[in-house]
């Protein structure tokens, strides 16, 4: 990595420092979690490239069905973001991922991209498994209800719910 490079690293680190993200940092490489709603954490990756800075926020495991329907739902969304699109790792899990450049390593626009990162997970991921996981969540749904458990953690899917 070029001295540039290096600056950059240090201004990130000084930028998630002052903004109290706790983290850790492996090289030019740094790992943190965003608390979400829906989501209830969203792991984040920043790493300095020699030309950018690349964010990757992973958001769901591989959906177990429906993957047309899921991938189809990801990529409409994907014209529409700032800075991030859905992508799909060799295991087809589901990350957002941006590249930007350096001159975006200021505390305004890290808020920015990570808030973006958040809100796209957060927003996605209902969404993503009412799409990609209905037959578990109805399989779920019906254990609950006849075991008696808890179903307050269904709610987002009460259209999933068994209706007999």
């Amino acid at each position: 990595m070029s001295d540039d490079g290096r600056v950059e690293v240090a201004a990130l680190r000084d930028i998630l420092q002052e903004q109290e993200f706790e983290f850790t940092e492996d090289g030019d490489t740094f790992h943190l979690e965003l608390p979400g709603v829906r989501k209830l954490k969203t792991p984040v990756r920043l790493e300095v490239g020699p030309h950018s800075l690349i964010a990757d926020a992973f958001v769901c495991r591989r959906p177990d069905e429906n993957f047309e329907g899921v991938y189809r739902w990801l990529l409409e969304r994907n014209a529409r973001m700032f800075a991030f699109a859905f992508a799909l790792d060799a295991l087809g899990d589901i990350y957002l991922t941006a590249r930007v450049p350096h001159s975006m390593i200021n505390g305004d626009e890290i808020d920015r991209l990570l808030g973006s990162a958040l809100s796209y997970a957060d927003d996605a991921f209902n969404r993503i498994l009412e799409l990609g996981f209905a037959t578990s969540i109805r399989k779920e749904w019906a254990w609950r209800l006849s075991t008696g458990e808890s179903t307050a953690n269904l709610a987002a899917f009460e259209n999933l719910r068994p209706t007999d």
